[in-house]
């Protein structure tokens, strides 16, 4: 992996979510047409078996077992098969995702829809469970490169996103933000990191090239 794409993507990344971010709360009064339109979209398709997908989401999504089964087991594999470089890399970016979600949360503190399925916590923007869904999914891109474990993340990401929106907790454009604070982190980590994590230099190099 090119460190220096990796860190432009990274900072790409987070600055279109904060961006975003103060475009949806600072430039509207209300929500933006294209997050109210989708919102109405989704609630003509709630039947009750998409309704129980989406609500297994935001169990495993959220909570306790995103904040830390998912990640302690995550990190607790990784040791058990020897990887304790990345095992380090997964627990880093695990803390500064969740770090990053919660400072644009009490940065922007957007209203979530009125018409919530689910009870959730304080601000909209970004979406913490899809944050969790693309920080998971590019932690296991960087460690095991590959079309599957990409392919795989992508449908992980969406699948939570839709679950968000499903379930009113969400506007669109939280999702949007929610996976690229998620992702962005996780790059900028690995433009720092990956060669060190891969085992190709002692110390991690602090100039990227």
């Amino acid at each position: 992996m090119n460190r220096r794409i990796l860190l432009w993507w990274g900072v790409g990344c987070l600055t279109g979510a904060t961006l975003l971010g103060a475009i949806v709360v600072l430039g509207f009064a209300d929500a933006p047409a294209i997050d109210r339109w989708w919102n109405t979209v989704v609630a003509d398709h709630r039947v009750p078996l998409i309704v129980g997908f989406a609500q297994v989401m935001n169990r495993i999504g959220g909570g306790w077992i995103a904040i830390l089964l998912v990640p302690l087991l995550t990190i607790a594999a990784l040791l058990l098969t020897r990887r304790w470089r990345s095992a380090l890399f997964a627990a880093l970016a695990f803390i500064l995702s969740a770090a990053a979600v919660q400072g644009l949360k009490q940065l922007f503190g957007r209203a979530r829809p009125e018409d919530m399925l689910v009870a959730s916590d304080y601000g909209s923007f970004p979406s913490g469970h899809v944050a969790n869904a693309a920080t998971i999914a590019v932690v296991v891109w960087v460690i095991f490169p590959g079309v599957w474990t990409a392919l795989l993340g992508v449908l992980w990401v969406v699948g939570m996103a839709y679950s968000r929106t499903l379930l009113s907790v969400h506007w669109a454009t939280d999702t949007l933000g929610g996976a690229l604070v998620g992702a962005g982190v996780v790059l900028m980590i690995a433009a720092l990191l990956s060669d060190w994590v891969q085992g190709r230099t002692s110390p991690p190099d602090p100039r990227i090239g």
